[in-house]
């Protein structure tokens, strides 16, 4: 995927290196900054402890734990891998980068890819970030390859929904999923809007038809790059609320329906606006050769009074004798003749609206 990489600070303008702080670990063997939560029968008990009191805490069997690792490398997954029997395969696959959003299944966990999305209202430009999450029965590990995800606004979806914390892991996939699925809903609103104000420019006599025509490629690219990310969700969704990967409980299946639902609309809504940008480009090109055609007969028209004056003046200039040869009445005639002609042309080209 030719994902465009986001800029340095956080879609939801967040400091990345202090969003969600109280999480942030001061003990982690991982080079890259880690976060941490734990719940403990539904109830969030502490957060910011090191990476290292994963495994005791998961010895109680009602604790479940959230880590976030921004920005790992290989050797920062290996040191994971044992502890949570995560997948050589899938901790390959949240290494590489531009991976297709899925959601693969392995003997004792799930991995999923997922991309945040924001539009650029400036320039049209849809920027991405990708983020893998493995998903075990107790433990959700995300994995966010650049800083364009605000993972605190992940948290504060939990923090705003506290009572479903007892869903265990399932609660916390459908709070990240949740987000993402927003942003996308956002970025095709954004879209929409941009595309209105577009038609808007395509009527206006004094917008430079080259600028509609830049803006219009620029958002037909965003919106096939939205495609490439939206539409494969549908799957991603419809997959996590399948009973027998015991993720989701029957409370929290209203939930992924909800987001099931955002889903689909994103990916219509899409579908249509990619097909608007493109009747936008062909009408512009349409508009572009009317216009053409209305400066051309009205140059010809022109062309065709101003050669009134040089034909009757050529044949006036003759150096052979004619009526009113030499004399004033026919430099008169001569007058009289490029005016009317030149007038009742003109007439006949604006009536016909030529001019």
């Amino acid at each position: 995927m030719n994902a465009v990489q986001a800029d340095p600070p956080a879609f939801g303008g967040h400091d990345p290196d202090r969003t969600a702080h109280t999480a942030i670990c001061s003990s982690t063997p991982t080079k890259c900054q880690a976060r941490t939560r734990l719940y403990r029968g539904g109830v969030l008990e502490a957060e910011g402890f090191p990476v290292d009191d994963i495994s005791e805490y998961l010895k109680d069997p009602t604790a479940v734990i959230w880590l976030d690792l921004r920005d790992p490398d290989r050797e920062d997954l290996a040191v994971l891998e044992a502890e949570f029997g995560l997948h050589p395969v899938a901790v390959e696959d949240a290494v590489q980068e531009h991976e297709r959003p899925k959601l693969d299944r392995y003997q004792s966990h799930l991995f999923m890819t997922a991309y945040g999305v924001q539009l650029s209202t400036e320039t049209g430009e849809l920027h991405t970030s990708e983020l893998a999450a493995f998903i075990t029965p107790r433990a959700l590990i995300t994995v966010r390859k650049d800083d364009g995800l605000d993972i605190g606004d992940v948290v504060a979806y939990w923090d705003a929904s506290p009572d479903l914390a007892k869903a265990g892991v399932g609660f916390l996939l459908w709070g990240l999923i949740d987000n993402i699925v927003d942003g996308h809903f956002a970025s095709v609103q954004a879209l929409d809007d941009t595309i209105e104000g577009l038609e808007d420019q395509l009527f206006d006599d004094e917008a430079p038809g080259r600028d509609v025509q830049r803006r219009s490629f620029e958002l037909r690219k965003s919106l096939v790059l939205l495609r490439r990310v939206v539409l494969p969700m549908r799957e991603v969704v419809n997959a996590l609320m399948r009973r027998d990967l015991h993720i989701v409980d029957e409370s929290m299946l209203p939930y992924y329906q909800d987001v099931y639902d955002h889903v689909l609309r994103a990916t219509e809504w899409t579908e249509s606006l990619r097909d608007l940008v493109t009747t936008i480009l062909e009408t512009n090109l349409t508009i572009q050769s009317n216009r053409m055609n209305v400066i051309t007969k009205k140059v010809t028209s022109w062309a065709a009074i101003i050669a009134i004056p040089t034909a009757v003046t050529g044949f006036y200039g003759q150096n052979v004798p004619y009526p009113g040869f030499q004399q004033v009445g026919g430099f008169i005639s001569s007058v009289v003749l490029i005016l009317g002609l030149g007038i009742g042309l003109y007439a006949l080209f604006k009536h016909k609206g030529w001019l």
